[in-house]
């Protein structure tokens, strides 16, 4: 089994995840700001970025306990149980994103029960086609070495660069929560022309409004190791 599919080891700890308000707009990587701050659909631009080439690769999907912070987000209980998928979104066979989907069981009753059998269908389809989809607010991530996060996300590959971006939000299906991380690899081309869809995309902008200029908000960084 390849080294993405590794989970977290004692000497790795949580990732930082916080509220994109928390985060400069000037520190934020510039080609990658766009993608992280667009609330439409990830599947959706990269299949237009990407035509006839787009795919998803199944790195794994089980019955887990979600990571603490996981967890905590999703409400759930301790030692609640989980199915937990890992996926490579690729194009022409390059990895560029690395997604995992945490489906508490308590979600999975009715059509929801249809998440557990996606096999290489992407879930953003499923998720924007649903009317009655909402999406929790959008948490960003610097993810540094040391984290479970980013040993998931880089385990295929040779070089490894010294930090990665990701977001995560929780969606809701039937009031049903599950989370999605989306963690953007250094094969993905963040410079190329690919404007956001900003669909339904409200929230972020109308936010920003409300909070005020991004420029005078603390900007999240990795901790140190304590």
């Amino acid at each position: 089994m390849i080294s993405a599919l590794k989970t977290a080891a004692a000497d790795t700890r949580p990732t930082c995840w916080k509220p994109e308000r928390y985060f400069l707009r000037s520190r934020l990587p510039r080609e990658l700001s766009g993608w992280l701050l667009d609330t439409a659909s990830l599947t959706l631009r990269l299949q237009r970025l990407c035509p006839k080439k787009f795919q998803v690769q199944v790195l794994s999907q089980a019955w887990g306990v979600p990571r603490i912070d996981e967890a905590r987000v999703l409400g759930m209980r301790q030692a609640g149980l989980a199915i937990i998928r890992q996926v490579h979104l690729l194009c022409d066979g390059q990895p560029w994103v690395y997604a995992r989907t945490v489906i508490p069981a308590t979600s999975l009753h009715g059509k929801l029960q249809r998440l557990a059998k996606l096999g290489t269908r992407p879930l953003g389809g499923v998720l924007f086609a649903d009317p009655g989809m909402q999406r929790g607010p959008v948490e960003l991530a610097r993810i540094c070495r040391e984290e479970s996060v980013y040993q998931a996300a880089t385990g295929h590959l040779r070089q490894a660069p010294a930090e990665i971006w990701g977001r995560r939000a929780v969606f809701r299906l039937s009031g049903r929560p599950l989370l999605v991380s989306e963690v953007f690899l250094p094969e993905f081309p963040a410079g190329s022309p690919s404007a956001p869809c900003w669909k339904g995309s409200s929230s972020i902008r109308d936010e920003r409004h409300r909070e005020g200029d991004l420029t005078s908000v603390q900007q999240a960084t990795c901790r140190p190791r304590s």
